[in-house]
Protein backbone atom coordinates (compact mmCIF):
# COMPACT_ATOMS: atom_id res chain seq x y z
CA UNK A 1 0.00 0.00 0.00
CA UNK A 2 3.02 2.30 -0.21
CA UNK A 3 1.71 3.68 -3.51
CA UNK A 4 -1.39 5.12 -1.86
CA UNK A 5 -1.96 8.87 -1.77
CA UNK A 6 -4.23 9.68 1.13
CA UNK A 7 -6.04 13.00 0.98
CA UNK A 8 -9.51 12.05 2.18
CA UNK A 9 -8.12 9.37 4.50
CA UNK A 10 -5.23 11.59 5.64
CA UNK A 11 -6.16 11.16 9.32
CA UNK A 12 -7.54 7.61 9.15
CA UNK A 13 -5.92 5.46 11.83
CA UNK A 14 -3.81 8.40 13.06
CA UNK A 15 -6.25 10.21 15.34
CA UNK A 16 -9.05 9.27 17.72
CA UNK A 17 -12.20 9.97 15.68
CA UNK A 18 -14.12 10.77 18.85
CA UNK A 19 -11.60 13.34 20.08
CA UNK A 20 -11.94 16.69 18.32
CA UNK A 21 -8.79 17.98 20.01
CA UNK A 22 -6.71 15.43 18.11
CA UNK A 23 -8.34 16.55 14.83
CA UNK A 24 -7.57 20.19 15.61
CA UNK A 25 -3.99 19.29 16.59
CA UNK A 26 -3.60 17.64 13.17
CA UNK A 27 -4.60 20.92 11.48
CA UNK A 28 -8.35 20.41 11.53
CA UNK A 29 -10.62 23.44 11.08
CA UNK A 30 -7.69 25.49 9.81
CA UNK A 31 -9.24 25.28 6.32
CA UNK A 32 -12.60 26.52 7.63
CA UNK A 33 -10.91 29.51 9.26
CA UNK A 34 -9.06 30.21 6.02
CA UNK A 35 -12.30 29.94 4.03
CA UNK A 36 -14.00 32.45 6.31
CA UNK A 37 -11.26 34.92 5.44
CA UNK A 38 -12.23 34.68 1.76
CA UNK A 39 -15.31 36.03 0.03
CA UNK A 40 -17.89 33.32 -0.81
CA UNK A 41 -17.32 33.84 -4.53
CA UNK A 42 -13.53 33.58 -4.18
CA UNK A 43 -13.98 30.40 -2.16
CA UNK A 44 -16.33 28.91 -4.75
CA UNK A 45 -13.90 29.93 -7.49
CA UNK A 46 -11.12 28.04 -5.72
CA UNK A 47 -13.22 24.87 -5.42
CA UNK A 48 -14.31 25.23 -9.02
CA UNK A 49 -10.71 25.69 -10.23
CA UNK A 50 -9.65 22.53 -8.42
CA UNK A 51 -12.04 20.64 -10.74
CA UNK A 52 -13.20 18.50 -7.84
CA UNK A 53 -16.04 16.44 -9.25
CA UNK A 54 -18.65 14.58 -7.25
CA UNK A 55 -17.42 11.34 -5.72
CA UNK A 56 -20.89 9.87 -5.40
CA UNK A 57 -21.08 8.77 -9.02
CA UNK A 58 -22.45 11.67 -11.11
CA UNK A 59 -19.08 13.41 -11.48
CA UNK A 60 -20.44 16.98 -11.64
CA UNK A 61 -18.09 19.88 -10.90
CA UNK A 62 -18.48 20.65 -7.21
CA UNK A 63 -17.68 24.37 -7.38
CA UNK A 64 -20.11 24.89 -10.25
CA UNK A 65 -22.89 23.28 -8.23
CA UNK A 66 -22.08 25.51 -5.24
CA UNK A 67 -22.19 28.57 -7.48
CA UNK A 68 -25.75 27.79 -8.56
CA UNK A 69 -26.89 27.71 -4.92
CA UNK A 70 -24.89 30.81 -4.00
CA UNK A 71 -26.53 32.84 -6.77
CA UNK A 72 -30.06 31.63 -5.97
CA UNK A 73 -31.89 34.19 -3.78
CA UNK A 74 -33.54 32.71 -0.68
CA UNK A 75 -34.12 33.38 3.01
CA UNK A 76 -32.86 29.90 3.87
CA UNK A 77 -30.42 27.50 2.21
CA UNK A 78 -29.36 23.96 3.11
CA UNK A 79 -26.33 21.71 2.89
CA UNK A 80 -26.99 17.97 2.75
CA UNK A 81 -24.40 15.22 2.95
CA UNK A 82 -25.46 12.11 1.07
CA UNK A 83 -24.30 9.22 3.28
CA UNK A 84 -26.89 6.77 1.95
CA UNK A 85 -24.21 4.31 0.91
CA UNK A 86 -26.44 1.66 -0.63
CA UNK A 87 -24.23 0.17 -3.35
CA UNK A 88 -23.31 -3.43 -2.45
CA UNK A 89 -19.57 -3.79 -1.88
CA UNK A 90 -19.15 -0.09 -1.07
CA UNK A 91 -18.05 1.12 2.35
CA UNK A 92 -15.80 4.12 1.59
CA UNK A 93 -18.14 6.63 3.23
CA UNK A 94 -18.37 4.49 6.36
CA UNK A 95 -14.58 4.57 6.59
CA UNK A 96 -14.57 8.37 6.52
CA UNK A 97 -17.42 8.79 8.98
CA UNK A 98 -16.02 6.25 11.44
CA UNK A 99 -12.37 7.22 11.09
CA UNK A 100 -12.45 11.01 10.64
CA UNK A 101 -15.96 12.46 11.07
CA UNK A 102 -14.72 15.99 11.75
CA UNK A 103 -13.30 16.25 8.21
CA UNK A 104 -16.81 15.71 6.90
CA UNK A 105 -18.26 18.34 9.24
CA UNK A 106 -15.54 20.82 8.27
CA UNK A 107 -16.20 20.26 4.57
CA UNK A 108 -19.93 20.82 5.08
CA UNK A 109 -19.26 24.00 7.10
CA UNK A 110 -17.04 25.39 4.33
CA UNK A 111 -19.83 24.72 1.83
CA UNK A 112 -22.35 26.38 4.14
CA UNK A 113 -20.23 29.53 4.32
CA UNK A 114 -19.81 29.53 0.54
CA UNK A 115 -23.53 29.40 -0.27
CA UNK A 116 -24.91 31.19 2.79
CA UNK A 117 -26.54 28.23 4.55
CA UNK A 118 -27.11 27.85 8.30
CA UNK A 119 -28.60 24.37 8.41
CA UNK A 120 -27.09 21.06 7.35
CA UNK A 121 -28.19 17.44 7.33
CA UNK A 122 -26.30 14.19 7.06
CA UNK A 123 -28.59 11.58 5.52
CA UNK A 124 -27.17 8.26 6.72
CA UNK A 125 -28.36 4.85 5.58
CA UNK A 126 -30.45 2.93 8.10
CA UNK A 127 -27.97 0.05 8.18
CA UNK A 128 -25.32 2.29 9.82
CA UNK A 129 -26.63 2.83 13.40
CA UNK A 130 -23.12 2.77 14.90
CA UNK A 131 -22.00 5.42 12.40
CA UNK A 132 -24.90 7.63 13.44
CA UNK A 133 -23.69 7.47 17.05
CA UNK A 134 -20.20 8.50 15.95
CA UNK A 135 -21.55 11.39 13.86
CA UNK A 136 -23.77 12.67 16.67
CA UNK A 137 -20.84 12.54 19.09
CA UNK A 138 -18.65 14.44 16.61
CA UNK A 139 -21.34 17.08 16.03
CA UNK A 140 -21.78 17.55 19.78
CA UNK A 141 -18.01 18.10 20.22
CA UNK A 142 -17.90 20.56 17.31
CA UNK A 143 -20.79 22.53 18.85
CA UNK A 144 -19.09 22.54 22.25
CA UNK A 145 -15.89 23.89 20.69
CA UNK A 146 -17.86 26.46 18.69
CA UNK A 147 -15.94 25.68 15.50
CA UNK A 148 -19.04 25.50 13.31
CA UNK A 149 -20.24 29.01 14.16
CA UNK A 150 -23.91 29.51 13.31
CA UNK A 151 -24.00 26.40 11.13
CA UNK A 152 -26.08 23.59 12.64
CA UNK A 153 -25.89 19.93 11.50
CA UNK A 154 -28.38 17.13 12.16
CA UNK A 155 -28.21 13.45 11.28
CA UNK A 156 -31.23 11.86 9.62
CA UNK A 157 -31.46 8.10 9.12
CA UNK A 158 -32.87 6.51 6.00
CA UNK A 159 -35.06 3.42 5.96
CA UNK A 160 -32.85 1.27 3.74
CA UNK A 161 -34.16 2.37 0.33
CA UNK A 162 -31.52 2.11 -2.41
CA UNK A 163 -33.27 4.81 -4.44
CA UNK A 164 -32.64 7.37 -1.67
CA UNK A 165 -29.05 7.53 -2.85
CA UNK A 166 -30.51 9.73 -5.60
CA UNK A 167 -30.42 13.30 -4.33
CA UNK A 168 -34.04 14.28 -4.90
CA UNK A 169 -35.39 11.01 -3.47
CA UNK A 170 -33.15 11.68 -0.47
CA UNK A 171 -34.64 15.18 -0.15
CA UNK A 172 -38.17 13.77 -0.29
CA UNK A 173 -37.24 11.34 2.50
CA UNK A 174 -35.89 14.11 4.74
CA UNK A 175 -39.15 15.98 4.20
CA UNK A 176 -41.01 12.95 5.56
CA UNK A 177 -42.33 11.73 2.24
CA UNK A 178 -41.90 8.45 0.41
CA UNK A 179 -38.42 8.23 -1.11
CA UNK A 180 -39.09 8.89 -4.79
CA UNK A 181 -37.09 11.05 -7.23
CA UNK A 182 -38.39 14.38 -8.41
CA UNK A 183 -38.60 15.46 -12.02
CA UNK A 184 -35.59 17.62 -12.93
CA UNK A 185 -35.23 20.48 -13.68
CA UNK A 186 -35.50 22.31 -11.34
CA UNK A 187 -32.36 21.00 -9.69
CA UNK A 188 -31.72 21.07 -5.91
CA UNK A 189 -29.17 23.95 -5.95
CA UNK A 190 -32.08 26.15 -7.03
CA UNK A 191 -35.12 24.35 -5.60
CA UNK A 192 -34.24 21.60 -3.14
CA UNK A 193 -35.14 20.78 0.46
CA UNK A 194 -38.45 22.41 1.32
CA UNK A 195 -38.12 24.17 -2.04
CA UNK A 196 -35.08 26.15 -0.92
CA UNK A 197 -31.61 26.17 -2.57
CA UNK A 198 -29.82 23.01 -1.43
CA UNK A 199 -26.40 21.51 -2.01
CA UNK A 200 -26.25 17.72 -1.89
CA UNK A 201 -22.75 16.26 -2.00
CA UNK A 202 -21.35 12.85 -1.15
CA UNK A 203 -19.32 12.14 2.02
CA UNK A 204 -16.10 11.67 0.06
CA UNK A 205 -16.68 14.91 -1.85
CA UNK A 206 -17.06 16.98 1.32
CA UNK A 207 -14.04 15.29 2.93
CA UNK A 208 -11.86 16.56 0.04
CA UNK A 209 -12.81 20.19 0.62
CA UNK A 210 -10.60 21.05 3.66
CA UNK A 211 -7.45 19.82 1.88
CA UNK A 212 -8.32 21.80 -1.27
CA UNK A 213 -8.91 25.01 0.68
CA UNK A 214 -5.75 24.49 2.71
CA UNK A 215 -3.37 23.63 -0.16
CA UNK A 216 -5.04 25.38 -3.09
CA UNK A 217 -6.83 24.51 -6.31
CA UNK A 218 -3.65 24.20 -8.40
CA UNK A 219 -2.23 21.57 -6.04
CA UNK A 220 -5.36 19.43 -6.26
CA UNK A 221 -5.85 19.88 -10.02
CA UNK A 222 -2.33 18.57 -10.59
CA UNK A 223 -3.07 15.18 -9.03
CA UNK A 224 -4.30 12.26 -11.14
CA UNK A 225 -6.05 12.78 -14.47
CA UNK A 226 -6.56 16.39 -15.69
CA UNK A 227 -10.30 16.04 -16.26
CA UNK A 228 -11.04 14.16 -13.03
CA UNK A 229 -8.22 15.12 -10.67
CA UNK A 230 -7.52 14.05 -7.13
CA UNK A 231 -7.82 10.67 -5.52
CA UNK A 232 -10.48 7.99 -5.20
CA UNK A 233 -11.15 5.63 -2.33
CA UNK A 234 -11.50 2.12 -3.73
CA UNK A 235 -13.16 -0.77 -1.91
CA UNK A 236 -11.99 -4.09 -3.32
CA UNK A 237 -14.07 -7.28 -2.99
CA UNK A 238 -14.62 -10.56 -4.83
CA UNK A 239 -12.03 -13.04 -6.07
CA UNK A 240 -8.90 -11.11 -5.10
CA UNK A 241 -6.15 -11.90 -2.64
CA UNK A 242 -6.48 -8.60 -0.73
CA UNK A 243 -10.09 -7.71 0.04
CA UNK A 244 -9.39 -4.26 1.33
CA UNK A 245 -9.63 -0.50 0.73
CA UNK A 246 -7.15 2.13 -0.39
CA UNK A 247 -6.98 5.68 -1.73
CA UNK A 248 -5.19 6.18 -5.04
CA UNK A 249 -4.79 8.90 -7.65
CA UNK A 250 -7.34 8.85 -10.46
CA UNK A 251 -4.75 7.95 -13.10
CA UNK A 252 -4.28 4.53 -11.47
CA UNK A 253 -5.31 1.75 -13.88
CA UNK A 254 -7.77 -1.06 -13.22
CA UNK A 255 -4.85 -3.46 -13.72
CA UNK A 256 -2.93 -1.77 -10.89
CA UNK A 257 -5.97 -1.84 -8.62
CA UNK A 258 -6.60 -5.56 -9.04
CA UNK A 259 -3.12 -7.01 -9.53
CA UNK A 260 -1.13 -4.41 -7.59
CA UNK A 261 -3.14 -3.34 -4.57
CA UNK A 262 -5.42 -6.37 -4.77
CA UNK A 263 -2.58 -8.85 -5.07
CA UNK A 264 -4.15 -10.60 -8.06
CA UNK A 265 -6.79 -13.30 -8.34
CA UNK A 266 -7.17 -15.58 -5.36
CA UNK A 267 -6.68 -19.35 -5.58
CA UNK A 268 -4.36 -19.10 -8.55
CA UNK A 269 -7.28 -18.78 -10.96
CA UNK A 270 -7.53 -16.57 -14.05
CA UNK A 271 -9.27 -13.21 -14.22
CA UNK A 272 -12.67 -13.13 -15.91
CA UNK A 273 -14.38 -9.79 -15.28
CA UNK A 274 -14.59 -6.82 -12.94
CA UNK A 275 -17.56 -4.66 -12.05
CA UNK A 276 -16.70 -1.15 -10.93
CA UNK A 277 -19.03 1.36 -9.30
CA UNK A 278 -21.34 -0.97 -7.41
CA UNK A 279 -24.22 -3.11 -8.60
CA UNK A 280 -25.17 -0.62 -11.32
CA UNK A 281 -21.66 -0.71 -12.80
CA UNK A 282 -20.66 -2.26 -16.10
CA UNK A 283 -18.80 -5.55 -16.38
CA UNK A 284 -15.32 -4.96 -17.76
CA UNK A 285 -13.30 -7.66 -19.57
CA UNK A 286 -9.53 -8.21 -19.49
CA UNK A 287 -9.08 -6.18 -22.70
CA UNK A 288 -9.82 -2.93 -20.80
CA UNK A 289 -7.70 -3.48 -17.69
CA UNK A 290 -5.20 -0.78 -18.72
CA UNK A 291 -7.92 1.90 -18.41
CA UNK A 292 -7.38 4.54 -15.67
CA UNK A 293 -10.12 4.63 -13.04
CA UNK A 294 -10.85 8.33 -13.66
CA UNK A 295 -14.45 9.21 -14.50
CA UNK A 296 -13.94 10.12 -18.16
CA UNK A 297 -11.56 7.27 -18.93
CA UNK A 298 -14.11 4.82 -17.55
CA UNK A 299 -16.88 6.44 -19.58
CA UNK A 300 -14.80 5.98 -22.74
CA UNK A 301 -15.06 2.18 -22.38
CA UNK A 302 -18.77 2.24 -21.58
CA UNK A 303 -18.24 1.86 -17.84
CA UNK A 304 -18.49 4.13 -14.80
CA UNK A 305 -16.40 4.80 -11.71
CA UNK A 306 -19.48 5.30 -9.57
CA UNK A 307 -18.91 4.70 -5.88
CA UNK A 308 -15.47 3.19 -6.43
CA UNK A 309 -16.46 -0.35 -5.44
CA UNK A 310 -14.44 -2.94 -7.36
CA UNK A 311 -15.96 -6.44 -7.57
CA UNK A 312 -13.70 -9.04 -9.20
CA UNK A 313 -14.81 -12.32 -10.76
CA UNK A 314 -12.51 -15.24 -11.57
CA UNK A 315 -12.85 -17.75 -14.41
CA UNK A 316 -15.06 -20.09 -12.37
CA UNK A 317 -17.90 -17.58 -11.94
CA UNK A 318 -21.15 -17.82 -13.88
CA UNK A 319 -21.64 -14.27 -15.12
CA UNK A 320 -25.18 -15.01 -16.36
CA UNK A 321 -26.17 -16.08 -12.86
CA UNK A 322 -24.51 -12.99 -11.39
CA UNK A 323 -26.38 -10.63 -13.72
CA UNK A 324 -29.66 -12.46 -13.04
CA UNK A 325 -29.22 -11.76 -9.35
CA UNK A 326 -28.41 -8.13 -10.07
CA UNK A 327 -31.57 -7.82 -12.18
CA UNK A 328 -33.54 -9.19 -9.24
CA UNK A 329 -31.95 -6.58 -6.95
CA UNK A 330 -33.04 -3.70 -9.19
CA UNK A 331 -36.56 -5.06 -9.59
CA UNK A 332 -36.80 -5.11 -5.80
CA UNK A 333 -35.29 -1.64 -5.28
CA UNK A 334 -37.22 0.27 -7.96
CA UNK A 335 -39.49 2.80 -6.27
CA UNK A 336 -42.10 2.34 -9.00
CA UNK A 337 -42.70 6.02 -9.68
CA UNK A 338 -41.95 5.91 -13.41
CA UNK A 339 -43.21 3.20 -15.76
CA UNK A 340 -39.93 2.58 -17.64
CA UNK A 341 -38.20 1.59 -14.41
CA UNK A 342 -41.17 -0.05 -12.69
CA UNK A 343 -41.98 -2.27 -15.65
CA UNK A 344 -38.49 -2.43 -17.16
CA UNK A 345 -36.69 -3.77 -14.10
CA UNK A 346 -39.33 -6.46 -13.61
CA UNK A 347 -39.24 -7.49 -17.27
CA UNK A 348 -35.44 -7.56 -17.26
CA UNK A 349 -35.53 -9.73 -14.16
CA UNK A 350 -37.99 -12.14 -15.81
CA UNK A 351 -35.89 -12.42 -18.96
CA UNK A 352 -32.66 -12.96 -17.04
CA UNK A 353 -34.24 -15.67 -14.88
CA UNK A 354 -35.54 -17.37 -18.03
CA UNK A 355 -32.10 -17.35 -19.68
CA UNK A 356 -30.33 -18.40 -16.49
CA UNK A 357 -32.67 -21.39 -16.18
CA UNK A 358 -31.68 -22.55 -19.68
CA UNK A 359 -35.04 -21.68 -21.23
CA UNK A 360 -34.10 -18.52 -23.10
CA UNK A 361 -34.13 -17.91 -26.85
CA UNK A 362 -31.95 -15.77 -29.12
CA UNK A 363 -34.86 -13.33 -29.33
CA UNK A 364 -34.66 -12.81 -25.57
CA UNK A 365 -31.11 -11.49 -25.89
CA UNK A 366 -32.25 -9.01 -28.54
CA UNK A 367 -35.17 -7.99 -26.34
CA UNK A 368 -32.86 -7.41 -23.36
CA UNK A 369 -30.66 -5.14 -25.47
CA UNK A 370 -33.64 -3.17 -26.71
CA UNK A 371 -35.23 -2.91 -23.27
CA UNK A 372 -31.95 -1.79 -21.73
CA UNK A 373 -31.44 0.98 -24.29
CA UNK A 374 -34.96 2.30 -23.74
CA UNK A 375 -34.54 2.28 -19.94
CA UNK A 376 -31.18 4.04 -20.10
CA UNK A 377 -32.70 7.20 -21.60
CA UNK A 378 -36.34 7.10 -20.47
CA UNK A 379 -36.20 6.30 -16.75
CA UNK A 380 -36.70 9.20 -14.36
CA UNK A 381 -33.58 8.75 -12.22
CA UNK A 382 -30.20 7.10 -12.11
CA UNK A 383 -31.50 3.85 -10.67
CA UNK A 384 -33.49 2.92 -13.74
CA UNK A 385 -31.03 4.51 -16.15
CA UNK A 386 -28.10 2.48 -14.78
CA UNK A 387 -29.93 -0.75 -13.97
CA UNK A 388 -29.46 -2.21 -17.49
CA UNK A 389 -25.68 -1.53 -17.55
CA UNK A 390 -24.56 -4.81 -15.91
CA UNK A 391 -26.81 -6.88 -18.17
CA UNK A 392 -25.97 -5.03 -21.40
CA UNK A 393 -22.20 -5.06 -20.82
CA UNK A 394 -22.24 -8.73 -19.80
CA UNK A 395 -24.05 -9.55 -23.05
CA UNK A 396 -21.58 -7.42 -25.02
CA UNK A 397 -18.37 -8.80 -23.55
CA UNK A 398 -19.41 -12.32 -22.52
CA UNK A 399 -21.89 -13.31 -25.21
CA UNK A 400 -20.57 -16.88 -25.28
CA UNK A 401 -21.70 -17.35 -21.68
CA UNK A 402 -25.22 -16.28 -22.62
CA UNK A 403 -25.30 -18.39 -25.78
CA UNK A 404 -24.28 -21.45 -23.78
CA UNK A 405 -27.44 -21.13 -21.67
CA UNK A 406 -29.94 -20.66 -24.51
CA UNK A 407 -32.40 -23.49 -25.10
Amino acid sequence: MAEEMRIVLRNYGKIDPLNIDEYIAAGGYGALNKARGMSPMDLIGEVKASNLRGRGGAGFNCGMKWNFACQAPADQKYVICNADEGEPGTYKDRLIMEGDPQSLLEGMAICAYAIGATQGYIYCRGEYPSVVKTLNAAIAQAKEKGVLGDFSIEVRMGAGAYVCGEETALIESIEGKRGEPRIKPPFPPVIGLWYKPTIVNNVETFANIPAIVEKGAAWYAGIGTPTYPGTKIVTLTGDVVNKTFFEVTTDTTIQEVIFGFGGGISGGKAFKAVQIGGTSGAFIPAAHLDTPIGFDAMSSIGASLGSGAVFVLDESRDIVDVTARIARFFAHESCGKCAPCREGTMRMHDLMDKINAGQGQTADIALLNKLGRVMSYSCLCGLGQAAPAPVLTAIEHFSADYDAKLA
